[in-house]
């Protein structure tokens, strides 16, 4: 039997599909519902508006909108913070700012080991390594 420490509340239970006990489960589908229905009443409210009036935070109904529950296509205030720098987005998992910076990093990366696959490398360091030891 396959048995967990429920990550929000640290119940035992037995594992399922979400990695959640059955009331953290429960109660995180009436929070959903309550969002849902806050939406459909008020739909250009923001993502503050919205933990506000229903006291869900943030990180909940940003989990919400990336698990594709909440669709934010007919909520034109509605955004969520980037997961890099926190700016307001409405898709994806960074900003633009964020992802540009995140490919020249890895372009940058990319070219010093390249620089570095083509300098031979010398074995000095380890002769020096093992003539310390011999002393």
């Amino acid at each position: 039997m396959n048995v967990d420490n429920c990550p929000r509340c640290g119940r035992l239970y037995v594992k399922n599909v979400m990695e959640l006990c059955q009331p953290c489960l429960k109660e995180l589908e009436h929070q959903y519902e309550t969002c849902v229905k806050y939406l459909r009443e008020n739909r250009g409210a923001n993502i503050q508006e919205l933990s506000d009036a229903t006291e869900i935070p943030i990180k909940e109904i940003t989990r919400f909108i990336r698990e594709g529950r909440i669709s934010i296509a007919n909520a034109p205030n509605m955004m969520y913070p980037c997961e890099v720098c926190g700016t307001l987005i409405r898709e994806g998992h960074m900003c633009d700012n964020c992802r540009g910076r995140l490919v020249k990093d890895l372009n940058t990366a990319a070219k010093q080991s390249e620089e570095a696959q083509k300098t031979p490398k010398t074995n000095d360091a380890a002769y020096r390594a093992v003539d310390k030891f011999r002393n």
